[in-house]
């Protein structure tokens, strides 16, 4: 394929735009979420479709977690052989192919699929840090706002758009193999901008810098990553039931729901550049986890009998949980290069999600032990105690 540099001044190789790089990272960043988000609204019509049993949806909800946390070994290994660039558009070919290859057989291929797709969307979400470090570096906070952002409304439009496809469009295959056309897009977006130069994700040598497993630094971006994820991921499984079981309507706790990740956009697109621009980050992620824990405090101390009483809470949890977009400006940020950015994006993310898929099995575990939401609740606000520690250590201005 021909570089656009190329044909646009004949005499010499230049970089892609800025602009357009951007672009093509918003698209991808789009992608990074609908073939989660999308099954959810029509999962209960997919399990009558294959008369599957409850073990089968236990492990098609799985797939992705495990996926997410696998990714950080191979993502920067993968970029390794074959560049960055080429990375990225395996993973979105893979995203593309996936989500339609879900919808063409029975419940086997579609747990292969949903690998295949989820694979993607873990690879490219470890290796577009590594792009927004290497192709803005004096716009780190910026850019991560923006792709934050796009990420964020990709998961709402995957699952609010879901069930409206698949009235239009006759059923819950055609809804599901719909999201592929944001794939191709954003595939075709990334291909445009040709030969971007940006290094590789990985040293010449593996011997050139030690291991990050040795670094304190590097783990304690780890753990705010996972801790950060535990609490988002358990949020958004537990809380419509737990408002549910407070006496708001399942119309008005799905409201709710899509209020607390709409509620992040703004903060996402506002937030990073600011800290991006300044010494350290740990404030705002201080600022950031004092809005969640309050916002749990809230659901713990002060009855909930609806959802008008319930949404400064969900509010304030939902402002919390925009501490997302600060654990991705942090792992471009306290990185000395691209590489290195790779590397630490790899092992923040891939132990990170290993924490965070424990976040709903341990919340609905203690809510059925308990019978009642109150110790799973304060469990989540000690966790959201341990990001703000973590977190502030993360956000001092150091380097690896």
């Amino acid at each position: 394929m021909g570089d656009v540099a190329e044909r646009t001044t004949p005499t010499r190789r230049t970089r892609p735009g800025p602009v357009l790089l951007a672009v093509a990272v918003i698209l991808v960043a789009f992608n990074l979420r609908p073939a989660i988000t999308s099954v959810g609204p029509v999962l209960d019509q997919v399990r009558a479709a294959f008369a599957a049993t409850a073990g089968w949806v236990g492990l098609l909800t799985t797939v992705p977690v495990l996926c997410l946390a696998a990714a950080g070994a191979v993502a920067p290994r993968l970029s390794r052989r074959v560049g960055l660039r080429g990375a990225i558009v395996v993973a979105l070919a893979a995203i593309t192919a996936g989500l339609v290859l879900r919808v063409l057989g029975g419940p086997t291929l579609m747990i292969a699929a949903t690998v295949v797709a989820t694979s993607g969307v873990a690879v490219a979400g470890v290796l577009v840090p590594v792009v927004v470090r290497a192709g803005f570096p004096t716009r780190v906070g910026l850019i991560t706002g923006l792709y934050t952002a796009a990420l964020q409304a990709g998961a709402t439009v995957g699952f609010a758009l879901t069930p409206l496809l698949a009235a239009a469009l006759g059923g819950w295959r055609a809804a599901l193999a719909g999201w592929a056309v944001l794939g191709a897009v954003a595939l075709a977006g990334w291909l445009a901008c040709g030969r971007p130069a940006i290094p590789a994700a990985g040293p010449a040598r593996d011997d050139d810098r030690p291991s990050l497993l040795r670094s304190p630094l590097a783990w304690t971006v780890t753990a705010f990553f996972g801790l950060q994820a535990f609490v988002a991921f358990a949020v958004m499984n537990w809380l419509p039931l737990a408002l549910m079981d407070r006496g708001v309507s399942r119309t008005d706790a799905g409201l709710l729901l899509g209020l607390l990740s709409i509620v992040a956009l703004p903060v996402s697109l506002l937030v990073p550049p600011l800290a991006g621009r300044a010494r350290g980050q740990s404030g705002w992620i201080l600022a950031l986890s004092a809005c969640g824990a309050a916002g749990l405090l809230g659901f713990l101390v002060v009855p909930t009998a609806g959802p008008v009483q319930a949404l400064p809470w969900v509010l304030l949890v939902g402002l919390g949980m925009s501490v997302f977009s600060l654990a991705l400006t942090v792992i471009a940020l306290r990185a000395s290069s691209a590489e290195r950015t790779a590397d630490l994006s790899g092992m923040a993310q891939g132990i990170g999600y290993v924490i965070a898929g424990t976040g709903p099995f341990l919340i609905g575990l203690l809510h059925d032990t308990t019978g009642g939401w109150t110790v799973p609740f304060a469990v989540l606000l000690a966790v959201v105690v341990a990001q703000a520690v973590t977190g502030t250590l993360a956000g001092r201005p150091r380097a690896l």
